[in-house]
Formats: structure tokens, C-alpha cells, sequence
């Protein structure tokens, strides 16, 4: 038996029965970026169980302004793996699987048939993005996706909801455009901001892993966005209805 004394003001909030569904809950994390690092550590802060966490990358400088792995000392380390070793101190009987490799969409339904019982998606790329969108669909394995962090500085305009109702989002627009040429036009939880982009923030990359550009970014509001989703995984797995 798991020990879950450490969770007692979380229990104080959920009751036990929710902090044990949590403690036999397995959430994937797909991106260990500004969304999705945030969102790892919070989930596995809540007590879930069991994590698998996915990411290719390694820490490069102009991370450190919004990512939680990123630190001036470990340039070039694996973002995966920092955050193994972050996330096993915070629960040491966390049942982690790490997986340090790029999302790509021929890896994609691979990563499903682990059968995770929550998807938390921060993937910033479109193509990789939109193809775990219908695999996880098709798959019926509840998810929740992160739209358009970039560009934006007001945490107060993060909404939850169906994709069909964002707005304001360039990122969420492209998905919605993408995924009625399958006949998808609703059933997608998404984080989004209503905060129009600083469009003169907008950078162009190289192309590489799916990415050609990005808009830039301000420390807190990734952070944000990855409490806002680890917030949707677990009161869906606890069955606390999202407003």
C-alpha cells in the first residue's frame, strides 16, 4: 500500500476516496515544455499514481525565461530526464515512465496503446498536435489539450472548454479548421486564452520538429496553462464537475 500520508491537505479538499482514484490513476504527459512541465509537476504533486512523461528535447538558454526544467547549470540535458529525477523526489513511489523522445505522429499510437487512463497534450507543434487530437478520439482515452500560450501576459483570460467555443486563438482556429476536414467539430477539451497575441512578438524558427514559428513568451503564463490543464485531468479523474 502506497503511502499517501504526504497528501493531507490535498485529502482535507478531495476526501479519500478521490485521493485513492488518484493514487491508481495513470496520466500521460505529452511535452515537457513552458505548458507541460508546469502541468507534470502539478499532477504528480495531486498524487497520481502512475505518470508517463514524453519529451525529445534538451534544455537550451532561451528556455529558462518560462520552462521548469531549465536552469542556467544544465544546458543541453535532457528535459525528460530532469524532470524524472524532479518528479521521483517530490513522490519516490511514483510509478514514472520516461520516454526521451520527439512526439512525432508515427510514435503517436504507440504512446496510446500504454493505455493511459488521462491525456494531458502540451505538444507545440500543429502536425503532431492535431494527429494525437483524432488518435486519442478515436482511442475514446480522455484528454485535454493546450492551445496558444504565446503572445499573451494575462493569466486571468485562461478558459476551459470544448474547442468549437475558443476564440481569439490563432493555434486553436488552425486545429478547429484542421479537424473539420475529418468531421470533427466538437468533443475536444481545450485550455485557451481570450487574450488577443502580441503579434509584433511573433519569431520565426528553423522548421525543425514541426515548428515554424512561435510568438514570445512571459515566465508566468505557461505556468499558467499547465495548471489549468493538470487542473482539468484531475477533476475529471476525481469526477469534480468543471464549470
Amino acid at each position: 500500500m502506497k503511502d499517501l500520508s504526504w497528501l493531507s491537505r490535498t485529502e482535507a479538499l478531495t476526501g479519500r476516496e478521490a485521493l485513492e482514484k488518484l493514487a491508481n490513476s495513470h496520466v500521460m504527459v505529452l511535452g515537457l515544455g513552458g505548458v507541460g512541465s508546469f502541468a507534470a509537476e502539478f499532477i504528480c504533486r495531486a498524487g497520481v499514481g502512475k505518470m508517463t512523461i514524453i519529451d525529445g528535447d534538451t534544455v537550451d538558454p532561451s528556455n529558462r525565461n518560462r520552462q521548469l526544467p531549465a536552469l542556467a547549470t544544465n544546458h543541453g540535458v535532457a528535459k525528460a530526464e530532469i524532470m524524472k529525477e524532479r518528479l521521483l523526489a517530490i513522490n519516490p513511489e511514483l510509478e514514472l515512465h520516461v520516454i526521451q523522445d520527439f512526439i512525432i505522429p508515427e510514435k503517436i499510437p504507440a504512446l496510446l496503446n500504454l493505455n493511459p487512463d488521462y491525456c494531458v497534450e502540451a505538444i507545440d507543434s500543429i502536425t503532431p498536435k492535431l494527429f494525437f487530437i483524432r488518435r486519442a478520439l478515436e482511442a475514446k482515452i480522455p484528454f485535454v489539450s493546450s492551445m496558444g500560450a504565446g503572445g499573451k501576459v494575462d493569466p486571468t483570460k485562461i478558459r476551459i472548454a470544448d474547442i468549437s467555443q475558443s476564440y481569439n486563438c490563432k493555434l486553436a482556429q488552425h486545429i478547429r479548421k484542421k479537424l473539420r476536414k475529418h468531421d470533427i467539430n466538437t468533443g475536444v477539451k481545450v485550455a485557451f486564452s481570450t487574450e488577443l497575441p502580441n503579434k509584433d512578438s511573433l519569431l520565426y524558427t528553423d522548421g525543425s520538429n514541426y515548428k515554424k514559428s512561435a510568438y514570445g513568451t512571459m515566465s508566468y503564463l505557461p505556468a499558467a496553462f499547465g495548471g489549468a490543464i493538470a487542473s482539468v485531468a484531475i477533476r475529471d479523474l476525481i469526477g469534480l464537475k468543471i464549470s
